[in-house]
């Protein structure tokens, strides 16, 4: 997927939540969106999503515009800084929801393939609350890879884990990004975790309110 943001904005009321911004993104690249936080990060994601409609600019896909498409209809995985799973849902019904979406064969065979990626198959048969933190986090990562969406949104995903949690975690994830075919974007507040995660990143940062800045190239 080759995603193209056009001076887009993003105000609520008075409120600016995104001054224009315009980027391009590598298709099948990891890019990772360094800033503070309140610097715009989630805001952007959002707009890339379809969460949210830019007040102006446009969101190219692929060549076509899709600013007012709402994310329903496209086929994009976010995963957030908070533990978002299904409650009533088992770990295997959870990664398997966007499988059987699909209609996918072979299902149960797909899930414990990632579950073990994410050293979560041993819990298949637990509900979310029955998880510790990092657990529970592993399941959104598991069920946002079952979606093989062609652009994936990951908003600090690791910031409410402890140290040792986030380090396992950022190394597995950079593995699965390496090995994947999906356009993906990373949001941190940490220059470290940026580098770690895609090295040399392309890190765009908000050291003033209406512009990033772009030092370096987006790894492939």
């Amino acid at each position: 997927m080759q995603l193209s943001l056009e001076h887009v904005g993003k105000t609520v009321g008075p409120a600016v939540h995104l001054y224009p911004q315009s980027l391009s993104l590598a298709a099948g690249a990891v890019t990772v969106l360094l800033g503070a936080t309140q610097a715009g990060k989630t805001s952007l994601m959002r707009v890339m999503a379809g969460l949210d409609v830019a007040t102006t600019g446009r969101v190219v896909v692929d060549g076509v515009d899709v600013t007012r498409m709402s994310v329903r209809q496209r086929n994009v995985a976010m995963v957030y800084q908070q533990f978002v799973n299904y409650p009533s849902m088992t770990v295997a019904q959870n990664i398997a929801s966007p499988m059987r979406l699909r209609g996918d064969r072979d299902v149960d065979r797909q899930v414990r393939d990632i579950a073990a990626r994410l050293h979560i198959d041993m819990f298949l048969d637990r509900l979310p609350a029955e998880l510790s933190g990092g657990q529970q986090q592993r399941v959104a990562l598991a069920r946002a890879l079952a979606k093989q969406a062609p652009l994936m949104l990951f908003d600090e995903p690791l910031v409410n884990l402890d140290y040792k949690l986030r380090e396992e975690l950022r190394e597995e994830l950079t593995q699965l990004f390496a090995t994947g075919d999906s356009t993906v974007v990373y949001a941190t507040t940490e220059p470290g975790e940026a580098l770690l995660t895609a090295p040399p990143p392309r890190c765009f940062m908000r050291p003033k309110a209406s512009a990033w800045r772009e030092p370096s190239a987006t790894r492939r």
